[in-house]
């Protein structure tokens, strides 16, 4: 590279790009998909917020279906910075909330007995989320752990075994899935398009639940690094509360960031590590541009390949047994 790498790399000349996204959105919808306008499914988070803002940019409010969808563990500022951005692009809105139909699928009850396996004790009054030791700590095997906080304050962590790992997860993604099953109806419905909102770090790394949030006629920001999202809520004037926000998960009813649920640091220094893994930047400059070790780095970048590897399912089609001719018209 002709300049020393430093996070100045991921500066996106928004005025640019969101021109361009916008002008693909504009031709794909009714060109190639043959649909009059797009359902956003929004939280109050980064992400969808910029999709919903490129949406409207490029096919006007009134073609763009907000859908706000929280249940019982929601963050308590997801319903308010939703509306809040709803109004401030003057979409027309729809408030789904999925709490009855997770009851129904049994979500919070698997979940449940799922932790009971390490905390016997647990109830469903306690509170609860599941977080990862860092990766640049040390080269140790990484575990899952679950934190529960029971309804006097206190605190219980253990480790989970792989039954109840994935059994957490399992119950627990039924609210993505449930969340794209009722964007499709709205969708149908309006004969619109389902949008999905990954950046390219979540994109890459298999962030998202397969025929859940992973589901989506079209992903606008699924080639910005989340450090660019950032700038591009800016540029479009969203509001402070949500372009001041860090990045959540808003799935378990005790607060976590996506850096101890899932990713190996803070989303501006994983953008760096990714882009520089990309485009085989010196690792020593990746390094002093992060502000860790050269080991540290390359831990980061051995995870980045585990995930991709572990997460590589999620990104493809149906398998089919034997090839069959596909009509394109």
């Amino acid at each position: 590279m002709s300049q020393k790498f430093s996070k100045e790399i991921l500066n996106l000349d928004c005025e640019k790009e969101a021109a361009r996204i916008t002008e693909k959105i504009r031709q794909v919808i009714p060109k190639e998909l043959k649909r009059q306008g797009a359902v956003v499914a929004i939280s109050g988070g980064i992400d969808s917020t910029v999709v919903a803002g490129l949406c409207v940019k490029a096919l006007g409010p009134k073609k763009v279906l907000t859908l706000m969808m929280p249940e019982k563990d929601s963050s308590s500022t997801t319903k308010s910075l939703s509306q809040k951005l709803a109004d401030h692009l003057g979409t027309d809105n729809v408030y789904e909330d999925i709490s009855p139909i997770l009851d129904a699928l049994g979500c919070y009850k698997r979940r449940d007995d799922a932790i009971r396996e390490v905390i016997p004790e647990f109830t469903s009054e306690y509170k609860s989320k599941i977080i990862l030791p860092s990766v640049i700590d040390s080269d140790s095997f990484r575990l899952f752990s679950v934190v529960a906080q029971s309804p006097d304050g206190k605190e219980i962590k253990a480790r989970l075994t792989p039954k109840a790992y994935l059994g957490i997860v399992a119950a627990t993604n039924f609210k993505q899935r449930v969340r794209k099953m009722l964007e499709y109806y709205h969708a149908d419905r309006l004969n619109y398009v389902a949008t999905g909102t990954p950046n390219r770090l979540e994109y890459d790394q298999g962030f998202f639940v397969k025929l859940g949030d992973g589901s989506a006629d079209i992903k606008p920001i699924a080639h910005l690094y989340k450090s660019q999202v950032y700038q591009m809520a800016r540029y479009l004037g969203m509001p402070d509360e949500i372009c001041n926000r860090l990045p959540t998960t808003d799935t378990y009813s005790l607060p976590q960031s996506q850096e101890e649920f899932y990713f190996s640091l803070p989303y501006d220094k994983m953008d760096l590590c990714l882009y520089g893994k990309n485009n085989d930047v010196p690792i020593e400059e990746v390094a002093e541009a992060v502000g860790i070790t050269v080991e540290q780095v390359q831990r980061v970048y051995t995870d980045i390949e585990q995930k991709r590897r572990t997460t590589r399912y999620m990104h493809l089609p149906p398998i089919l047994m034997e090839k069959v001719k596909e009509i394109i018209l």
